[in-house]
């Protein structure tokens, strides 16, 4: 894993992917916004003065060369829906609902915003596209991960040995508390790969998205995997946790682009 430098904020890169592919999932630090959203808060919808996120945002796509009139993002609600985008999100258009997001048009850059959930990022090199996908416990038990190969699969011919994924920063396992509802959906859709993702310390049930997430992923046929292992609870100096600190926090981003 790498994490770089850029003006005053810090980003985490996969090793995984190749040149051709500009990416980077945005630490807290460098931002403008005041506690508790401090400070590269990349989300207007936790509370922060949208005029501080906005800025924000220039913030990062200045650090990655990329316009923030690129920008193609979804309104997250934990579903399985993906939307393919061909272009640019209009100025002042609203963002679809969707947890999954791919392009092949190298003006487009795609963009995300997590506090817990996992950033899964896709690159096709061989079809040249690339794709983000939201994967809270919700989307997991949806089958994010499946879907989003099936995507690939179905609009661009996409052969998932061809695929490389990157599993990014969330919550982890020790972190990762979850009641027996919960439990029940993931013992239900993974059967005996189960016990790979749900453990249980005195007598609490702890959920390991990563895993979860690599087992779809290799299930659809992808092989090329990378897990960034960075517990969002664990870092706080570097990401938002919503579970960390209680919902008072802000969002970092995760930004995905052809070059």
């Amino acid at each position: 894993m790498t994490f770089r430098q850029a003006n005053e904020l810090r980003f985490y890169q996969f090793d995984i992917f190749p040149q051709g592919v500009l990416h980077a999932l945005f630490t807290r630090r460098g931002g403008i916004s005041p506690e508790p959203w401090a400070s590269l808060n990349l989300s207007v919808s936790v509370g922060d003065e949208s005029a501080r996120v906005a800025k924000n945002r220039r913030l990062a796509f200045d650090a990655l060369g990329r316009a923030p009139a690129s920008l193609r993002d979804v309104w997250l609600v934990h579903g399985d829906d993906v939307i393919f985008a061909d272009e640019a999100l209009p100025p002042n258009a609203p963002s679809p609902k969707a947890d999954i997001l791919f392009t092949d048009n190298p003006e487009v850059t795609l963009f995300m915003r997590f506090a817990d959930c996992v950033p899964l990022l896709f690159h096709d090199p061989k079809k040249r596209v690339v794709g983000i996908a939201h994967a809270g416990w919700m989307g997991t038990v949806k089958g994010v991960a499946q879907r989003s190969v099936q995507a690939m699969r179905e609009r661009y011919g996409s052969n998932p040995r061809d695929v490389i994924a990157g599993i990014g920063p969330s919550i982890g396992a020790d972190h990762y508390e979850v009641g027996g509802e919960v439990s029940a959906q993931f013992r239900q859709k993974y059967g005996d790969d189960s016990s790979q993702i749900l453990s249980v310390r005195d007598g609490k049930i702890y959920l390991d998205l990563w895993t979860a997430n690599a087992l779809q992923l290799r299930k659809s046929g992808v092989e090329q995997i990378q897990i960034s292992g960075l517990c969002t609870a664990c870092h706080l100096d570097d990401w938002f946790s919503h579970r960390a600190e209680k919902g008072k926090t802000g969002r970092f981003g995760a930004a995905l682009a052809l070059t």
